[in-house]
């Protein structure tokens, strides 16, 4: 009877690091190694398996159907790995901690954070509230918040830190006949947030310095609300690529730029929470917003060679 392979746990973080930071150069500095170290665990790990993991893309790799079964094994695993060590060294966070995020974030980029940092420690209870800008910046002046992350909001916020910046998109439905409304001026249907709301702001603002009319058809209190309306054509709306459904388009340059719009993260230092849990779920929020734009500017592909 032929005994089983055993994987290598750090070939294994290295080919998970890769794939989540959106390129394995990037891995490499996070792993302190080598670029060649790294792409040499990959070739060992693929040896082990006996399968092809990533494949080429143009100048990028992505993951093979094989290497799409081993991921979700290999972050199993590496927490499995994780928690043992922490257990035995008595390093598992307990307590509770306090999160905000903004819808958009709340939909895409935090629950996997989430879930990370949960297995990483089981004990540790995390509350978690998706809101809009102001109710965050409120929750976070009473105290009610340990951490938030936000779209950069138009006052600085004390202990507010920039962690990047993120185009806005004109974001709108093939059904709905953009070319045809240009071309006969007629008010453009939009999809909003009700006021106040800094992307309604910006739309405005960039429609109305352009002399493009406009016309608000459709306003939301959710942003599950905002896609479905969007989805079903009746109008454009103004978002990031954070959370974008893959059925709709953006208008690129047939209207004006809106510019960006930036991405801020608070850390309440009134907090009376263990200042390592925050340091630590932070630290996973800077490593997955970079991520997230290094797959935007690849053209949404997971790793670079």
């Amino acid at each position: 009877m032929k005994i089983p392979s055993t994987l290598d746990l750090d070939a294994l973080r290295s080919f998970v690091t890769g794939i989540e930071s959106g390129s394995f150069a990037r891995a490499a500095l996070k792993l302190s190694r080598s670029t060649s170290a790294v792409s040499a665990q990959l070739k060992k790990l693929e040896l082990q398996c006996e399968a092809d993991l990533v494949e080429k893309y143009g100048r990028h790799l992505r993951l093979t159907a094989q290497g799409e079964i081993l991921m979700g094994y290999a972050r199993r695993l590496l927490a499995l790995n994780d928690e043992t060590l922490r257990a035995l060294r008595g390093e598992l966070l307990k307590g509770e901690i306090h999160i905000g995020m903004q819808e958009d974030f709340g939909e895409s980029l935090m629950p996997g954070i989430l879930g990370q940092f949960s297995r990483l420690h089981p004990d540790l209870r995390i509350h978690a509230r998706v809101d809009r800008n102001a109710p965050l910046i409120a929750a976070l002046a009473e105290n009610n918040l340990d951490i938030a992350l936000m779209w950069e909001p138009q006052n600085p916020v004390e202990q507010g830190e920039s962690l990047s910046r993120c185009p806005l998109e004109w974001i709108y439905h093939q059904d709905l006949n953009l070319d045809a409304l240009l071309a006969d001026e007629k008010p453009l249907p939009l999809v909003m947030f009700d006021s106040p709301c800094l992307m309604r702001s910006r739309a405005i603002e960039s429609l109305d310095n352009a002399g493009i009319p406009w016309q608000i058809t459709f306003v939301s209190h959710s942003l599950s609300g905002i896609w479905a309306a969007v989805q079903a054509g009746l109008g454009l709306t103004l978002r990031t690529h954070f959370g974008l459904p893959a059925n709709l388009l953006t208008a690129g340059s047939r209207l004006p730029s809106p510019g960006d719009l930036g991405i801020t993260l608070v850390q309440n230092a009134s907090s009376s929470e263990d200042r390592q849990v925050q340091a630590m779920l932070a630290g996973l929020i800077k490593d997955a917003v970079a991520g997230q734009n290094d797959q935007r500017k690849q053209g949404r592909q997971p790793a670079a060679l």
